[in-house]
């Protein structure tokens, strides 16, 4: 790429579609995101979370890994190894899920196919969403180094999960169990608790009477399931209600099935609730199992797999659970054992994937044994050795699920997944579990083997992410290096489910945290606030967005707008605005680099003969440099874009441009070079700010400026440089500007275009104002339209003249003919009214015992001058009003 400015060859206009699919593939075939170039600089990684190869990537999925980008981009120009690992989760059900829709489509399941048919078509589905997902990263301009891609299925995760279900086996915190598990009918498998959703649903609560067996009178429970009553193998009541406790021992006669069974008293029940008497159920509600355990009860299960009652519901055999409700309640009804049905309102689970009614349900499952592991990670975090959490707040969420933590149900009977590395013996019925696939049973040495049927829960995978994509259970040079990550960026829904996980297991297959920091965004909502959803129809898909107004503007939308663990709204007008902020960018580079033509890199020189404006630019060039590396350190990206948007539009492009065209189209050629070098220099350090947000418009335009290197992403970032300060340039420009400002305010009140050349008188207000302004006249005269401009200590204000006050000068605009004394004399009282509120607010503040005893001594100092400078503007604008009213 040319190092010589190029401004003429850029277009009038910025088009998104060319630059955005140009720059990818340059980047790419230039290796630019590769890690490892850099062996002797500090590492920095990021693993993306990876998404399911269920689908699309949505506008979630872009805020996520936008965040990622940004800090990326940023830590590769600070020169650090940096590694954004990309990869892509199987998720089992969910995959499995969406194949099986596609074969009914196609009118057969996947039972048709058998286990290894229907897994082909699964890795076929997977080739197909991971090429989607690919090409959307790429559309979003996301700087991933594909040389490290993983995926939880391929051959080394899959090492890594054998090995750590092995070992976790091995020291008895992976155990085989009969357990209460939530179970989708629908898809018939155990499900994890963040695959079940739960939704408020208008119900029933049934009361009924179970009879005493000696006759002598009933005890009356509620329940919003009475089908499962079947299973019922006690009813409680506390041991201390003294309406109950005289009955605990004898029988009850279950209606229906007329099963005896028992009264028990236990401490579960809550005696101020309902009627104190409470069914039990162990076999179908996770409560009464525990109860049915302390109490050695039977556990009937009344339901198959697929939701059908089975031979345990007796005369309901062979009906849906939902017809076997109807069916009982109406039997309930005719014994008139059913006095009561009130209608409740309840929380009901619900599977996301196949949308079925959960069941709670007896099964035998594997589990793991979590409190070892919890409390190593509760240790670590309140030692201070646990993940920086940001915001802090979500670190207590995460200390709140390890704290409360149940034994995880790791088993799923489905087929697309990693498959339980467990084998039985029909020989001899010894089970063994090994890191490699067995033929011989090591028992009695028969080859009758068959593995497990069930895989693992998408999530014992991925929470191995961190350390299993990096070469773990290997000593990999990668491992060593990049280990343990620097960042992970997610959003706070699945801190328990997901974040958790890697922390506890990081701990215990390395010994240390898998990531220093945990950055929790929220979630993307549509514009009135509601989550989106396929059945509100409120989804935004990344790629629409980038079609109508570019990635750029789209990513710099979702990072600036909203602060770490808040909810962005989404709204198309503030795209727009983002869009607005691209071409502001490009129109002033244009109109720049066509003042540049032929300049090249070694022609740049900001130590030179600058100017007041000069000077400044440079200056503010630093402080945005400084505030948007400390900002993005601390991942506040919403005021990063602040900053930047607001040096850009405001700074650069609304004064410093303007000033610079007066020395870019003046005769001074020193000047001009000064310039020329300040506005390359200034231009080029602002791309590459605004770069981990907007890669490609910054590429696009750096590579038109003089400059050194292959390409802006491995360009070094701008940091402080004290050399650059130039206090006296600032308070030079902030006078000049607010004179400026003023005198168009004023110009816009009585309605003077700037076509129309006016008078203008200035009084500073002491000898260094007014050399101030002498030095710079030109530019006064120039930006304020004067067809003569005074400046004189010694000034009175001239009869029927407007006035404005500026912090260091008074102006006069003797304006005969155009202004209207009572107008002004209105004007005048009405920014003395201004003044006044200024000077009331700030002195209130300084009265806050509050805020004098916690403000630093240097926000007190400012906050007085600010009200001696408020009160010194009141001072003369009496002054002036009381010369007109005279």
């Amino acid at each position: 790429m040319s190092d010589k400015a190029t401004g003429t060859s850029m277009p009038t206009t910025y088009d998104p579609k060319s630059a955005e699919a140009k720059w990818y593939d340059f980047w790419m075939k230039g290796n630019f995101f590769e890690a490892g170039t850099r062996p002797d600089a500090p590492a920095y990684t990021i693993v993306i979370p990876p998404p399911n190869v269920t689908g699309m990537l949505h506008i979630g999925h872009a805020l996520d890994c936008t965040l990622q980008d940004i800090l990326i981009r940023t830590k590769r120009m600070q020169g650090y190894d940096a590694l954004w690992l990309p990869g892509s989760d199987h998720a089992g059900i969910a995959t499995q899920t969406k194949v099986e829709q596609k074969l009914r489509e196609e009118g057969v399941s996947r039972y048709d196919l058998g286990r290894e048919n229907f897994l082909e078509r699964v890795w076929e589905w997977k080739e197909l969403y991971n090429d989607k997902i690919h090409a959307q990263w790429a559309k979003m301009g996301f700087s991933l180094d594909y040389s490290r891609e993983r995926f939880t299925l391929d051959e080394g995760l899959s090492k890594a999960v054998r090995e750590v279900f092995v070992r976790l086996y091995d020291k008895g915190l992976i155990y085989r169990g009969k357990k209460i598990i939530n179970w989708d009918p629908a898809a018939r498998t155990a499900l994890s608790d963040i695959e079940v959703e739960y939704k408020e649903v208008n119900g029933s609560l049934y009361h009924l009477q179970y009879p005493l067996k000696d006759g002598s009178g009933y005890l009356t429970v509620a329940t919003t399931r009475p089908e499962t009553m079947l299973g019922d193998t006690a009813v409680a009541v506390h041991p201390e209600d003294e309406r109950y406790k005289h009955l605990i021992g004898q029988l009850l006669v279950l209606p229906i099935v007329g099963r005896e069974i028992p009264i028990i008293g236990d401490e579960y029940v809550e005696k101020d609730f309902g009627s104190g008497a409470v069914k039990i159920t162990p076999a179908h509600d996770p409560n009464d199992f525990e109860v049915g355990l302390r109490h050695n009860l039977p556990q009937i299960v009344v339901m198959d797999e697929s939701g059908v009652m089975n031979e345990e519901a007796g005369p309901y055999q062979g009906m849906d659970r939902a017809d076997c409700r109807k069916q009982i309640v109406a039997d309930l009804k005719e014994q008139g054992v059913c006095v009561k049905i009130e209608e409740h309102v309840h929380q009901v689970g619900h599977s996301e994937r196949s949308g079925a009614v959960v069941e709670p349900y007896l099964s035998t499952q594997w589990f793991v044994a979590m409190k070892p592991l919890a409390d190593q990670a509760i240790e670590a975090q309140r030692t201070g050795k646990g993940a920086n959490f940001v915001p802090d707040r979500f670190g207590r969420t995460y200390l709140q699920w390890m704290e409360n933590v149940r034994d995880w149900c790791i088993s799923r009977q489905l087929w697309w997944g990693h498959r339980i590395p467990a084998w039985y013996c029909d020989s001899c019925g010894e089970m063994h579990v090994s890191r490699e696939d067995l033929t011989v049973c090591g028992k009695c040495g028969g080859a009758d083997l068959r593995q497990d049927e069930d895989v693992l829960d998408t999530w014992f995978s991925s929470a191995l992410w961190p350390f299993s994509t990096l070469g773990w259970p290997e000593a990999t040079a990668d491992l060593k290096r990049y280990y343990p990550t620097s960042v992970l960026v997610t959003g706070y829904d699945i801190i328990p489910f997901w974040v958790s996980r890697m922390i506890f297991q990081g701990l215990e297959f390395t010994g240390e945290m898998p990531f220093k920091d945990v950055l929790i965004h929220g979630l993307v909502r549509d514009e009135q606030g509601r989550k989106m959803s396929k059945s509100l129809g409120n989804g935004v898909d990344p790629f629409d967005v980038i079609e109508k107004y570019g990635a750029d503007a789209m990513r710099f939308m979702l990072a600036t707008g909203s602060t770490p663990g808040q909810d962005l709204r989404f709204r198309w007008e503030r795209v727009e605005q983002a869009r607005n902020f691209a071409n502001k960018i490009w129109n002033a580079s244009r109109f720049a680099l066509m003042n540049l033509e032929g300049v090249e890199a070694a022609d740049i020189d900001i130590t030179g003969k600058l100017g007041t404006a000069d000077k400044w630019i440079l200056h503010r060039l630093n402080e945005t440099a400084r505030e948007v590396t400390r900002l993005i350190d601390s991942y506040e990206f919403g005021e990063t874009g602040r900053q930047l948007y607001n040096f850009i539009w405001d700074d650069l492009c609304d004064w410093y441009i303007e000033f610079a065209k007066l020395n870019l189209y003046g005769a001074d050629e020193e000047a001009k070079r000064a310039t020329q070098s300040v506005l390359a220099y200034v231009l080029d350090r602002t791309q590459r700010l605004i770069h981990p947000f907007m890669p490609f418009i910054s590429e696009e335009i750096w590579q038109h400026l003089p400059h050194e290197g292959e390409s802006i992403t491995v360009a070094s970032w701008p940091t402080y440089d004290e050399a650059l300060e130039a206090p006296e340039a600032v308070r030079e420009m902030e006078l000049l500007m607010e004179l400026i400002r003023a005198v168009r305010n004023i110009r816009a009140e009585v309605n003077v275009p700037m076509s129309k050349k006016i008078e203008l008188l200035i009084k500073p207000k002491t000898e260094a104002e007014a050399a101030i302004l002498g030095r710079n006249d030109e530019f006064v005269s120039r930006f304020c339209g004067t067809s003569k401009l005074t400046i004189d200590l010694s000034l009175s204000a001239p009869d029927k003249a407007m006035t404005a006050v500026v912090t260091g000068a008074e102006l006069y605009f003797p304006l005969a003919g155009l202004i209207d004394i009572s107008q002004e004399i209105a004007r005048l009282e009405k920014e003395i009214q201004t003044l006044n509120a200024e000077v009331e607010r700030v002195e209130k503040k300084l009265a806050n015992e509050g805020f004098v005893a916690k403000a630093p001594a240097k926000v007190i100092e400012e906050e007085k001058a600010k009200m001696a400078d408020y009160a010194e503007k009141r001072s003369v604008v009496q002054a002036r009003l009381a010369e007109l009213r005279a």
